[in-house]
């Protein structure tokens, strides 16, 4: 048996996996409805093999492939208008899938086989998610569609036609980057802002903290600590989430950071993944120490990808990062710090990016990274000021513990580096 031979054989036998992995899946679909369904296992396998065979045939009969092609797609509507007539059942995913079935025989004959094989396993996955789907349509909104749309607008159109320059008075505003800021932290945000939408009144506390700190942590400290004051007994497991959430905010200002500046993200890493595994020691006791309490009521309601929100993003980078440095030109680095503090009473992610982008062209790397401290510092303390005045003195005396814990090992690494 020589090379080809093998090839071929080897060919057959992945069309023929293909199918019949495809058909399994949808006989496992159909069983669990209680129903049956146009093709099974086998009769996936034989489309799958049948495209492969029409591929090999048009080499010796002219046309075969589109004949044989042609003939199957009517067989499918056959099948489909039988289906229709005779049941309830209006689907077309099993009949669309036979089709895609047919093709991947094909392109296994012509040698494309991972193609064949990718396109496989994402039909089984598309195939498989359906119920999931129903869910996840329940939750969005039109709004959200419109939202996901902006942001693609946001990325793909809008971004491109930005100059990639210095401009303004004082040449301190780049558009481009400033709107890369906007795109890489609404879409962080957005991903959370979904998650909870699709998890957060379905699960405990700790997975709406976990997503609520990709949105905003400061929000989660707000909305938990407001439910604490609701439900008592539940203190280790609110004050767990909302430290779950700033430990998230600890890991987010680390991957901002190393999107745009890795030196400085190599820098301040030992810092915040010492700060990040404090937090989490903090959070695992918590959580063996308490019964998880599942929450009604979604941590974080606006959406990040609103134009509103995207625009009040856009105009807070590009103050922030003007200012930093006319202030760094006219009182060094002690300007940048007082920026840092200011920007940290209300968002840290403004000031990490800024600084990283700075930190290549305008102030040190040290300074950059004392700042971005700075700022994490001053947002963890509001944040505990919250706690304080919105829940009272158990979760903040608990929370006060955490940072103590986080912040003080983010300090200490940093000062024996």
């Amino acid at each position: 048996m020589d090379t080809m031979e093998i090839a071929i054989i080897e060919q057959i036998g992945v069309t023929l996996i293909i199918g019949l992995m495809i058909g399994l899946q949808r006989e496992m679909y159909y069983h669990r409805k209680g129903r049956t369904g146009f093709a099974g296992a086998r009769t996936f396998a034989l489309i799958a093999l049948l495209g492969y065979l029409s591929a090999w045939m048009q080499n010796f009969i002219p046309f075969f492939l589109h004949v044989s092609l042609l003939l199957f797609g009517l067989l499918v509507l056959v099948a489909y208008v039988y289906k229709t007539v005779k049941t309830d059942f209006h689907g077309s995913t099993t009949e669309i899938a036979s089709f895609i079935t047919y093709i991947l025989g094909m392109m296994m004959y012509f040698s494309l086989e991972s193609y064949a094989v990718l396109i496989a396993v994402i039909m089984l996955l598309l195939l498989e998610i359906k119920s999931t789907l129903v869910k996840i349509e329940e939750q969005i909104t039109p709004p959200d569609i419109t939202s996901a749309i902006l942001f693609l607008a946001m990325t793909f159109v809008v971004l491109p036609l930005l100059p990639n320059e210095m401009i303004g008075p004082f040449n301190m505003f780049n558009p481009y980057k400033t709107w890369l800021m906007v795109v890489l932290v609404a879409g962080i945000s957005f991903l959370g802002y979904v998650a909870i939408k699709i998890l957060g009144n379905k699960r405990g506390v700790y997975l709406t903290g976990i997503f609520g700190g990709l949105v905003s942590s400061t929000a989660v400290s707000i909305t938990l600590s407001k439910l604490y004051v609701l439900k008592q007994e539940y203190l280790k497991n609110f004050v767990g989430g909302i430290a779950i959430a700033s430990t998230i905010m600890y890991i987010r200002v680390l991957a901002e950071t190393a999107v745009f500046n890795s030196s400085l993200a190599k820098s301040l890493a030992l810092p915040y993944i010492s700060a990040t595994i404090a937090g989490l020691v903090f959070v695992v006791y918590l959580y063996k120490n308490e019964t998880v309490h599942k929450v009604e009521h979604i941590a974080v309601t606006n959406n990040p990808l609103e134009l509103s929100e995207a625009l009040k993003l856009g105009l807070l980078f590009g103050i922030i990062f003007g200012s930093i440095g006319i202030f760094q030109s006219k009182f060094g680095d002690s300007g940048v710090y007082v920026i840092s503090f200011l920007s940290g009473l209300t968002d840290v992610d403004a000031i990490t990016l800024s600084l990283s982008q700075l930190a290549k062209v305008k102030i040190s790397e040290l300074t950059a990274m004392y700042g971005i401290m700075i700022a994490t510092i001053v947002n963890s303390i509001v944040k505990l000021g919250i706690v304080f005045v919105l829940g009272g003195r158990k979760p903040g005396m608990l929370m006060a513990i955490f940072y103590l814990l986080s912040i003080g090992s983010m300090i200490i690494t940093f000062s024996i580096m």
